[in-house]
C-alpha cells in the first residue's frame, strides 16, 4: 500500500480506537450533566470544557463520532453492495431486466435526494438513516459496475462455464465479481467519505440523528453561534479527520488494486 493509504488505515484506527474506547477512560457519559458546571472551558474535571447544557464535551464527541463512523460505514457498504448486485446481475443477464434495472437507476438519478431523504426523514431512528443514504449513493456505482460485468461476460472462460452449464449466479459469483472487486472496495471506501459527511450535514439541518441522541452534525449546529466553541471545534476537528482518513485510505486502495496505474 502506498503511504498515504497507510497514513490513512493508522489514522482511521486510532480514530475508532479513540470514539469506541474512548469512554472507558472518560469520567462522565455522554448523556449525564454537570450542574455545577455550564459552558466550562477544559479542565481537569471536564478534559474539553462543557456545553451550554452542562454535558461533557470529549464525551458527547466521542458518541457523536460513534454515530457517525457507524452510519457512514454502514450506508458505504449497503451502497457497494447494492451497486455489485445490480450492476453485475443486468450486466450479465442483460434483455428485459437490463433495461428495467437501468431504468431504476436513471429515476433515482433524476430525484433530488435532499428532498426525497426530507420526506424519508427516520425520526432519530439512526439505524434507518444508513438506508436512507445509501439509497442515493449507489447508482453510478452501478454503471460502471454493469459496463465490466458487459467485458467480462464475453471472455472465453466466461463463455465456456456457460456452455457447460454453470448457472448465472454461480458464474457471477466466481468469474465476474472478482474483476469488478477492486473497483467495490475503493468506491466502499471512498463512499464512506461521502456518507460522513452527508449524514453530518443532514443532522446539522435536523433531518437525521435527533436529540436526545447525537452525531458530530448535531454537535456542530448546536455550537454553530460560535466557532471559537469547544464543542463546535471539537466535532468538527473530528470530522475532518475522519473524513481525511478515509479518502487517504480510498487513495491508497485505488493506487495499489488499479491495474491503469503509474508504475505498472
Amino acid at each position: 500500500m502506498t503511504r498515504r493509504g497507510v497514513v490513512g488505515l493508522v489514522l482511521l484506527v486510532a480514530v475508532f480506537a479513540l470514539a469506541f474506547a474512548g469512554p472507558f477512560i472518560s469520567p462522565w457519559r455522554w448523556y449525564e450533566i454537570d450542574f455545577t458546571a455550564f459552558g466550562r472551558g477544559p479542565s481537569a474535571r471536564h478534559w474539553l470544557g462543557t456545553t451550554q447544557s452542562g454535558r461533557d464535551v470529549f464525551a458527547l464527541t466521542l458518541r457523536g463520532a460513534q454515530k457517525s463512523l457507524v452510519i457512514g460505514l454502514l450506508a458505504a457498504l449497503l451502497s457497494t453492495g447494492v451497486a455489485a448486485v445490480v450492476g453485475t446481475v443486468a450486466g450479465f443477464v442483460g434483455g428485459l431486466l437490463d433495461r428495467a434495472l437501468m431504468w431504476g437507476v436513471d429515476l433515482l438519478l433524476v430525484l433530488p435526494p435532499l428532498l426525497v431523504v426530507a420526506v424519508l426523514a427516520p425520526g432519530g431512528g439512526w439505524a434507518m438513516l444508513a438506508p436512507v443514504l445509501a439509497a442515493f449513493m449507489w447508482m453510478l456505482t452501478a454503471r460502471v459496475v454493469r459496463a465490466m460485468t458487459l467485458s467480462a461476460r464475453e471472455r472465453e472462460y466466461v463463455l465456456a462455464a456457460r456452455f457447460a452449464g454453470v448457472s448465472a449466479s454461480r458464474a457471477i459469483v466466481r468469474h465476474v465479481l472478482p474483476q469488478v472487486a477492486s473497483l467495490l472496495i475503493v468506491d466502499a471506501s471512498l463512499t464512506a467519505g461521502v456518507a460522513i459527511i452527508a449524514e453530518g450535514g443532514l443532522s446539522f439541518l435536523g433531518l437525521g440523528v435527533r436529540p436526545p441522541d447525537v452525531s458530530l452534525g448535531t454537535i456542530i449546529a448546536d455550537g454553530r453561534g460560535s466557532v471559537a466553541t469547544w464543542p463546535f471545534m471539537s466535532a468538527a476537528g473530528l470530522l475532518v479527520l475522519i473524513v481525511l482518513a478515509v479518502n487517504l485510505l480510498g487513495d491508497g486502495l485505488r493506487d495499489v488494486l488499479d491495474p491503469l496505474r503509474d508504475g505498472r
